[in-house]
């Protein structure tokens, strides 16, 4: 399955009026980070950035000036949103100004019912509780080192940290360990890895003598060039008899 965590960033708050100046977005395939991004600054023609938004993201009209418009990103934007489903921290906003870029340009717009907002799942699986992005990384021990402003493309890093921690996306990796944590594993540290105990006595086995024989034997019925042979040792022809009972 296919999904993109993306974020945007505008020039203030109505999308009505406001226009969007930043678009981030990291694929996952099966909750699986790809590498594969999207990553554009536009120009707001016409608009200038309200003084409020530069405080929360830092990104000025001076940056923008030589910027594409968002007609001229429009098919690699639709190219790689086009398919599979949208995440996104408080999505409203971001649907709201991303389909008013679109209805500026006489495309339809993107159905919500692609979108999953993770402030709600948030919210729904920590009633109560702090849920902006930042603390969603506090609770989930996510780096926010390189976060100072807001940016859609390191929000959406984050978020799809936030994302795979929110769907219990580590407890279903099965233990795979990845980048730091499997660098860690392979030179013998214990940096970032998390280990089990082995036990101090094998359980006892609840296979029967009489279970293994009939295994066995219907192992046999399948042939000398049965698969199992691979993983069983062969036993001699009185030992595949089927004991009684």
């Amino acid at each position: 399955m296919r999904e993109i965590v993306f974020d945007t960033e505008t020039t203030g708050l109505d999308p009505s009026v406001e226009r969007v100046i930043e678009i981030g977005g990291v694929e996952l395939w099966n909750h699986i980070p790809t590498g594969r991004e999207f990553h554009v600054f536009i120009r707001p023609e016409g608009r200038k950035v309200d003084p409020a938004a530069f405080d929360v993201h830092g990104i000025s009209d001076e940056f923008l000036a030589d910027k594409p418009v968002f007609s001229e990103v429009l098919d690699d934007f639709l190219d790689f949103f086009s398919e599979g489903r949208l995440i996104a921290h408080n999505a409203t906003f971001d649907m709201r100004f991303l389909n008013a870029e679109l209805a500026r340009l006489g495309r339809p717009p993107i159905g919500m019912e692609r979108v999953l907002d993770t402030l709600a799942m948030a919210r729904r699986k920590f009633p109560m509780a702090p849920a902006t992005l930042d603390a969603l990384c506090s609770r989930f021990s996510i780096d926010t080192s390189r976060r100072d402003k807001h940016g859609a493309l390191l929000d959406s890093q984050l978020l799809a940290d936030v994302y795979i921690e929110l769907i219990g996306g580590r407890q279903a990796a099965l233990g795979l360990v990845f980048g730091a944590d499997a660098a860690a594993e392979d030179a013998g540290t214990d940096a970032g890895v998390q280990r089990i105990a082995p036990r101090p006595r094998r359980l006892a086995p609840r296979l029967t003598e009489a279970d293994a024989a009939r295994h066995l034997a219907f192992v046999e019925s399948f042939g000398e060039e049965a698969i199992w042979w691979r993983y069983l040792e062969r036993p001699a022809k009185a030992d595949a008899e089927i004991p009684a009972g």
